[in-house]
């Protein structure tokens, strides 16, 4: 093999082994118990530190650098992060706030110790397998055998090589509630819980793995004043600001001032600027700023020593199958003790009401004692569990004389009834272990349920579009001897109009052709324009044009035509001659159409109410008005409307004085 070849295969090899150990020993969960490496690391030293009182955070990271490799800032950041999930660390002193965005005060100073859920859910020796630490002095869990689904309790956040997960936090009450009805063979179905609390649309939540809506709850305080009063999840009060703060600065919402009250509970106070109202505002957060945010939930965890991607339920699932099968194995273990206690009960009682000690009195060697009560015990064999070992009389042998002088006969009956009597239903339970689990999941429920209501409110809420909220902060304006558009265009405008940054301008020609832009800050689009504004599906244009071809004039009415950006459209076929010789907007609208005199006609004009014709496609020919060539065409406004000065809601190149 070359030089360059071994040099590759090198880079691959060790390429191959960083790679499974960041995804395995780092960044991605395992299903079995809902933990990274370090959290795993965290929780049993806690265990092994465990005394019910308080720990040092200082003292607990000290501690798990014992088992975990990686230093003492990734430690106390996990150990952070564990205790404000809120479900398995108890805490004392500052460890930051999940509203803010606050850090936590130094290790020193803060305190730590295990929940009571986490003592009686996470840990038992006897389901647990250990192995060397990193240093091989200490052992610890290459799983903990956590009878709650802890990776859908907690969620988890994690960037690999090549893979990411983000799995949502679950409710308490909610995943224990499923397992039951997986136990009892029903559908079910969860959505995440954040502790932040808002509103949240999970239509496209698909199972875990789809997309999910997050928005702040936000009320109104009176007119001028809102308030924020929960936040989505994956931002902070501080993030949030921001993002108004920018939606503001830019022109996309108005506000006078905006204020951070948060302490135990989320308070941001925005003032509206005068003339802008609440609900309006509201509807401009939720479009431009981390009001609403949405989620890409992406569950990837390590299952059977392998990345894979599952949904929730099968993961639920899972967990639950290994909850039944953790608890048989603790009853069966429990079966064994027990059985094991009785045993040496019955032993001692034989040994000790029967007065088999009597026998060893005379023996003169521990040879010759151990044979006497071996023999001295077969005659009652059948009231014994097992054969009698060699243990089992020196256990015998160690009895005290002050303990057989003090035996109490009753007390002995009534042990041996009590430890039969937890047989029998320890037996009981074993034979039907899916009620035994759903009471145990209801023990846990009854326990801690009351602890941890749901936060997030479940809803629907339709998309809030940009464009339709933004606030028309930019003047168009058009000049018609340079041929400029745009919002830049000030000085000496033959048209101007309001609109925001969303909109599109639709441009109509002298000649018939039309387009629709972006607002821009200046464009050139020559003299020739006829009609300019923003488009909107309601509108509906009226327009008079001459076909060149024929020298005669058509009448047509049209709603807003559908376009592609920038692409260029004909409102009738073009010729040299052909032209708008008259464009309005919207209904009711009346016209004066004088003809080209004739000797033989009775009058040279004629009246054409909009209204009397069809609403037809833009590229529609139209009605011919006349056979007659048009001279002019004159706008007829209503008396009451004159009188009260009533202008064009759109503007028009063709109003008064600008045709």
């Amino acid at each position: 093999m070359t030089e360059y070849g071994s040099l590759h295969k090198l880079f691959d090899d060790n390429f191959l082994d960083y790679t499974s150990y960041v995804i395995k020993e780092r960044a991605i969960p395992d299903v079995t118990d809902g933990l990274k490496p370090v959290q795993r690391r965290i929780m049993q030293t806690l265990f092994n530190m465990d005394d019910g009182r308080f720990n040092k955070v200082a003292n607990v990271v000290g501690e798990t650098m014992k088992l975990h490799p990686h230093g003492d800032q990734s430690i106390f950041g996990a150990l952070v992060n564990l205790a404000n999930k809120g479900y398995l660390i108890e805490r004392q002193g500052n460890f930051g706030n999940i509203y803010t965005g606050d850090g936590p005060s130094a290790a020193r100073y803060i305190e730590c110790r295990l929940t009571p859920l986490a003592r009686e859910t996470l840990f038992n020796k006897d389901l647990t397998e250990f192995v060397d630490s990193y240093v091989g002095r200490m052992q610890e869990p290459v799983t903990l055998p956590a009878k709650l689904p802890l990776l859908l309790l907690q969620g988890a956040d994690g960037i690999a090589v090549g893979m990411a997960t983000k799995i949502m936090p679950h409710n308490f009450c909610e995943l224990l509630e499923a397992q039951k009805k997986i136990l009892r063979g029903e559908p079910f179905a969860l959505y995440p819980d954040f502790p932040q609390g808002g509103l949240m649309d999970v239509s496209g939540y698909n199972d875990g793995n789809g997309r999910i809506r997050c928005r702040a709850r936000i009320v109104e305080k009176n007119d001028k004043t809102i308030l924020i009063k929960e936040i989505p999840y994956t931002t902070t009060t501080l993030s949030l600001m921001e993002s108004i703060e920018k939606a503001a600065r830019s022109g996309k919402i108005k506000i006078v001032s905006i204020n951070d009250y948060t302490a135990e509970e989320v308070e941001i106070e925005i003032k509206l600027a005068r003339g802008i109202y609440a609900e309006d505002t509201i509807r401009a957060l939720y479009a431009f700023s981390d009001c609403e945010v949405p989620i890409s939930p992406n569950l990837t965890s390590i299952r059977d020593n392998r990345p894979v991607n599952i949904s929730v339920s099968e993961l639920l699932r899972d967990n639950t199958a290994k909850l039944k099968a953790d608890l048989e194995t603790e009853l069966k273990i429990e079966l064994d003790r027990l059985k094991e206690k009785l045993h040496a009960h019955l032993l001692e009682q034989i040994f000790i009401e029967e007065r088999l000690y009597k026998k060893i009195e005379e023996c003169t060697s521990y040879k010759l004692v151990t044979s006497t009560v071996n023999e001295s015990l077969q005659p009652f064999r059948e009231r014994l569990l097992r054969d009698v070992t060699k243990e089992d009389i020196e256990q015998l042998l160690e009895i005290r004389i002050r303990r057989i002088s003090r035996y109490d006969i009753d007390k002995k009956h009534k042990d041996i009834k009590e430890i039969q009597d937890r047989m029998k239903q320890v037996e009981k339970d074993l034979r039907d272990m899916v009620a035994y689990s759903l009471r145990y999941l209801d023990k846990l429920l009854a326990a801690y349920g009351p602890l941890y209501p749901r936060c997030t409110e479940i809803t629907t809420f339709s998309e809030v579009e940009a464009r339709k909220v933004a606030l028309s902060n930019l003047t168009v304006g058009y000049h018609r001897e340079g041929g400029f558009l745009g919002h830049q265009v000030k000085s000496d405008c033959d048209l101007a109009f309001a609109c925001s940054e969303y909109d599109k301008l639709l441009l109509i020609f002298n000649n018939g052709s039309y387009k629709a832009i972006h607002v821009a800050d200046k464009v050139f689009v020559g003299s020739e324009l006829a009609w300019v504004g923003t488009v909107d599906e309601k509108l509906v244009f009226n327009v008079i044009y001459l076909d060149g071809e024929e020298g005669l004039s058509y009448l047509k009415r049209f709603e807003c035509p559908k376009f592609i950006l920038e692409k260029e459209y004909h409102l009738f076929p073009p010729h040299a001659r052909s032209h708008i010789q008259f464009l309005s907007l919207g209904e009711g609208g009346r016209v004066r159409i004088h003809f080209k005199p004739s000797k033989r006609a009775k009058r040279n004009y004629e009246d054409f109410v909009f209204d009397e014709f069809l609403i037809k496609g833009s590229v529609a020919r139209g009605k011919r008005v006349a056979i007659r060539p048009v001279r002019k065409i004159v706008e007829l406004v209503d008396k009451k409307e004159a009188e009260e000065g009533q202008e064009p809601k759109i503007p028009s190149l063709f109003d008064e004085g600008k045709k």
